[in-house]
């Protein structure tokens, strides 16, 4: 395609010839009732000065007879320059004074305005001009004329008319020129854009649109598609680490799985052996489970398939149950499991996906709680804290340092590279998952000692609402658990 061609079928041109066509329309009818107004304010002019000498005239008449006006018409006939125009005749025709000759026939015999065409005196040879005239009968039967010749008025109207048309040729050119001008730096940008695009579909996911710092449309578009390229990046890399840990976490209890199958198959000679073996082998393959389930929830939440399943849910009875529930792991571990929920806490939420994330934080803090460095002391607690709900686990453990924090709630992200606490990683993804499908989050801080994991939400009469509520919380410092 040639670049003229290119430049014809961009938007940028289209809208601008349309602005055109447009601008080019309304500047014909102003331009066209500005010169019909100037042509109408002329010829009103005219009839006034020639309405306002045949009041004078007559007055004349009045007081002096048609000596005195005889007089007064030839004095003022011969001005010369002056485009005004003079005749009086007697009742059969014959002129008695004036400055007008070549009259069509029976042009003085009504009295009244109307335009003709004259000749001068002393040019009977010549083209007639045209004349905007008034008649008026005078006692005696004299016909009295006065009027102004309108071929200035003529010229001018069609200096006006020269004015109009060129003005609009003006407007076109210099639309056209104007549109082109934009369409081709429209062009250029979206040209540069196109050719980054490429290079990105290429397979160079380092290349970013060019951003000029002007602010306009295509600044905003280029930072939305930077932004998006440089979340695909993250997302590429996430899956790099997702499948490194899914080789990692899934390969060893695999491999322990068919070791104790085949050690089972080697070595059992007993019942008790035959026992003890499958026991191990479901073990295995519940912890295989487990991470599956956790992968599936998380799934199910950021894609918002509950999301119409929501009910009012009493968060603090919730916080109740799981504390509950974990009390004899807790007593087994040698920790204390406290409880702060003192009153209801409605929020609209699935109730199975609250629990769920409860259950998780709660063990995911024993874990962290009990053994070596643990403070041995797990505290669950649910509040309201102004239009929102805040449901909280803190221990007393290790905790994590600020800049691991955005790491700890992505798939498969193990802050213990040795690996030797249980878990999969996958916990703190599902709380944060879950949070954000009921349109919350999930915040860190530290618990000096410990980490204190917090799950905030809306409350019932603001969570049909949806996100913009939480815009009043302070930011917490990293979406992130441990």
């Amino acid at each position: 395609m040639t670049a003229l061609g290119k430049l014809l079928r961009t938007t940028a041109f289209k809208l601008a010839l349309a602005y055109l066509v447009v601008f080019a329309a309304l500047s014909t009818v102003v331009l066209a009732y500005v010169s019909w107004h100037a042509n109408a304010l002329i010829a009103g002019q005219l009839n006034a000065t020639v309405n306002a000498e045949i009041t004078g005239l007559a007055e004349q008449y009045r007081q002096g007879g048609i000596r005195k006006l005889v007089a007064v018409v030839d004095e003022r006939s011969n001005r010369a320059g002056n485009g005004s125009l003079y005749l009086l005749t007697t009742v059969t025709g014959d002129t008695l004074a004036g400055n007008v000759s070549g009259l069509p026939g029976a042009s003085l015999a009504e009295a009244g305005e109307r335009e003709l065409p004259y000749q001068r005196v002393g040019e009977a040879n010549t083209a007639p001009y045209p004349a905007v005239v008034r008649v008026f009968v005078l006692p005696g039967g004299y016909r009295l004329l006065v009027g102004r010749d309108t071929e200035e008025r003529e010229r001018l109207a069609g200096v006006i008319a020269n004015a109009v048309q060129w003005s609009i040729a003006l407007v076109v050119v210099l639309g056209l020129a104007g549109g082109a001008f934009v369409a081709t730096r429209v062009l250029k940008r979206l040209d540069a854009m196109t050719e980054t695009s490429r290079s990105i579909m290429a397979g160079d996911l380092s290349g970013r649109l060019a951003v000029t710092g002007s602010g306009d449309e295509f600044d905003r578009l280029a930072e939305a598609v930077n932004a998006m390229l440089d979340r695909i990046n993250e997302l590429m890399a996430g899956l790099k680490e997702v499948s490194d840990n899914i080789a990692h976490d899934l390969k060893t209890p695999l491999t322990r799985l068919r070791n104790r199958a085949e050690a089972a198959l080697r070595d059992a000679r007993s019942d008790e052996d035959w026992q003890v073996s499958m026991e191990q082998i479901i073990a295995e393959s519940d912890g295989m489970i487990r991470i599956f389930n956790a992968l599936l929830l998380i799934a199910r939440a950021e894609s918002g398939g509950v999301r119409g399943q929501l009910a009012e849910v009493d968060v603090a009875d919730v916080v109740r149950e799981v504390a509950e529930l974990y009390e004899p792991l807790a007593e087994e571990r040698g920790a204390a499991l406290k409880v702060d929920a003192p009153s209801s806490l409605i929020v609209m939420a699935n109730r199975e996906l609250i629990g769920q994330v409860v259950a998780n934080l709660v063990e995911n803090a024993l874990n962290y709680a009990t053994g070596e460095g643990g403070g041995d002391e797990v505290t669950v607690s649910a509040l309201g804290s102004g239009l929102n709900a805040e449901i909280a686990v803190a221990d007393r453990g290790p905790g994590i340092v600020e800049k691991d924090r955005a790491r700890a709630v992505e798939r498969f992200v193990r802050l213990d590279s040795s690996r030797s606490r249980p878990g999969s990683g996958l916990g703190l993804a599902l709380v944060s998952a879950v949070a954000r499908l009921h349109g919350g989050q999930l915040a860190l801080s530290d618990n000096a000692p410990g980490l204190k994991a917090a799950l905030i939400l809306p409350r019932a009469a603001t969570a049909l609402a949806g996100p913009p509520e939480l815009a009043r919380l302070a930011p917490p410092t990293a979406a992130a658990a441990e």
